[in-house]
């Protein structure tokens, strides 16, 4: 039902069921908020949206507050200007005072909301607690400090993840946004996926920076610094500097990063087509012997942590295959650095993650050839976009640069990775030709295509339809589960990444993007598959190249030395 509504003396048509903030955004009149995020229930908790109501005594939060019929609203009335000025000021009244040393100095909402507010002293001193940050977990750093008791981390943590990592803790004046029993991120449920990072409004969550010690390598004359990145990376550092992604920006990455000071650069699209070799004969292998069904994907080291934390009882699904970061880091060290003549010790591996749980992944002991980690430092996109700008590199005067090294050759599937359904798009590509010894035709599989949470889809192979699905959000992806545990649901192969649409929006990606941002990723991957003359793992030279004269045949016990590693539960470790 539609009717009529007046805003700041103008007639506006609403709908039943909208809430105020509804139509304000529907027709352009913004107001300030910490708490809100678009596709979730308002919680109205920070009151930073209030607006002035005829007929009733109390500013009322536009994001809960539902339209009625001829309602009469004032967004911006010198009583609601003050009002929101108030609690800015509230805010900042306990709120540290490094501003200029914060992560987030420039990109605050809390700073953006004080200076839109021309609020330039000091009004209000509250009593400040002094409190430890965290910084027990590998990927995250946590400063209390720094928290406006938003509960957006809260809420994406427990509605999109799955995790329950976080809650609040207290109460009134005595409220935190905190973990069981004090003892870290590391110790709870959090799997390191960096959403919460994500939509976090102030310092109070960021990554656990990389960035001065690569600074440092390279600087080193002793150590040969080497960089991989991820496939998502092109298109996303042509978002942040404003370029057009187009088949260039691969050529232009690579000229950045060598003005950066790396010495080779490669690209994990050409690991991730040895992992699709690699999981293709797994999987082969486990439907000749009808077990460890459906066989579940493993590059994602979020989704990995939370398997083997919570429901270790499905480890032995997971695929074997180590993830496309790891294989290419052992690659560098074992292989390659060799035939340039380095030793492994002194070859520093650098990778480029829209992920802050590659972080997590890298540091693990697993993750060790010996003493020697496979990757020495992760950094994600916005470390990365940082470093180009610190040390004045700009990326539109640069000419392309073509890789340097075969081991940057990738197929088109290598490079699907990126976005939920393209891992398992790919290997079902490799999967179809292993069983047939012909290419899977059509080659795409658009039902495995776009940003749903849940993509299925049937592809045969021979004789044989296989049923598998693609799933993204953990919290899609532990409803997948019991369904399966319950016997409501029968797939082959799953493939899940922990954050939301996969790595295109991972906790490492730049902030701020939006639903027209992760379209564009989208489109900049399923591009290169529609222009690449190689779209099948099992056609690129160099893994063939690789598996003739180093890896023998794909599944074989020298290859899960290498390229395979065993997980157990984090109870067993």
């Amino acid at each position: 039902m539609q009717f009529n509504i007046e805003i700041n003396d103008q007639e506006v048509s609403a709908k039943r069921g909208e809430t105020i903030k509804n139509v304000l955004d529907r027709i352009g009149i913004q107001v300030p908020t910490l708490c809100y995020m678009n596709g979730f229930s308002p919680s109205g908790g920070c009151r930073m949206c209030v607006v002035e109501v005829d007929g009733i005594s109390e500013l009322v939060p536009s994001c809960s507050h539902f339209v009625t019929e001829w309602m009469k609203i004032k967004t911006h009335s010198p009583r609601v200007l003050k009002a929101r000025k108030i609690l800015v000021e509230l805010l900042l009244a306990g709120h540290p005072d490094d501003c200029h040393y914060c992560e987030r100095n420039g990109s605050c909402e809390l700073q953006e909301l004080a200076a839109g507010m021309n609020i330039r002293e000091r009004k209000y001193h509250g009593k400040r607690r002094q409190v430890q940050i965290d910084k027990a977990c590998s990927s995250i750093v946590r400063d209390p400090a720094k928290c406006v008791l938003c509960g957006r981390c809260i809420r994406v943590c427990d509605e999109v993840i799955g995790a329950f990592a976080i809650d609040v803790v207290g109460r009134g004046s005595e409220s935190r946004i905190g973990t069981s029993y004090n003892k870290g991120l590391n110790m709870q449920g959090c799997i390191k996926c960096g959403q919460c990072i994500m939509v976090c409004p102030t310092a109070a969550l960021t990554e656990k920076s990389n960035f001065q010690v690569v600074l440092d390598a390279l600087s080193n004359p002793e150590l040969f610094p080497v960089i991989q990145f991820s496939p998502t990376i092109p298109g996303s550092v042509a978002e942040a500097f404003n370029i057009k992604a187009s088949k260039d920006i691969l050529n232009l990455l690579r000229s950045a990063l060598k003005k950066l000071g790396f010495k080779q650069v490669f690209d994990v699209s050409m690991a991730a087509d040895l992992a699709i070799m690699e999981e293709a004969s797994e999987f082969v292998s486990r439907l000749n012997k009808h077990e460890n069904l459906p066989m579940l994907t493993s590059c994602c080291p979020g989704w990995v942590r939370y398997v083997e934390e919570s429901r270790p009882h499905w480890l032995p699904n997971l695929s074997t295959a180590n993830s496309p970061q790891q294989i290419m880091g052992r690659l560098i060290k074992n292989y390659i650095s060799t035939s340039a003549g380095q030793k492994p010790e002194n070859v520093f591996v650098v990778s480029v993650m829209p992920c802050t749980a590659k972080k997590h992944e890298a540091a693990s002991d697993r993750m060790k050839d010996g003493i020697t980690c496979n990757v020495d430092a992760v950094l994600t996109t916005r470390e990365l976009v940082k470093m180009i700008r610190l040390l004045g590199i700009e990326m539109n005067s640069l000419e392309p640069e073509p890789s340097d090294t075969a081991f940057s050759m990738r197929s088109s599937a290598g490079n699907l990775f990126g976005i939920s359904g393209g891992h398992l798009e790919a290997l079902m590509r490799t999967v179809h030709f292993m069983i047939t010894g012909q290419e899977l035709n059509p080659i795409k599989i658009n039902e495995l295509r776009g940003l749903k949470n849940k993509k299925e889809a049937r592809v045969k192979a021979g004789k044989t339809f296989f049923s598998v699905a693609a799933v993204n959000g953990l919290a899609s992806a532990k409803t997948l589960l019991d369904e399966v545990e319950a016997g409501r649901a029968d797939y082959q192969i799953i493939e899940v990444m922990a954050c939301p649409y996969g790595c295109i929006n991972g906790g490492g990606q730049m902030r701020g993007g939006d639903e027209k941002n992760l379209k564009a990723r989208m489109k900049a991957l399923y591009d290169v598959d529609d222009e690449e003359i190689i779209k099948v793992s099992h056609k690129n030279p160099v893994i063939l190249d690789l598996y003739e004269k180093f890896l023998a045949k794909p599944g074989s016990g020298q290859n899960m030395e290498l390229l395979h590693v065993i997980r157990t539960s984090t109870e067993n470790r």
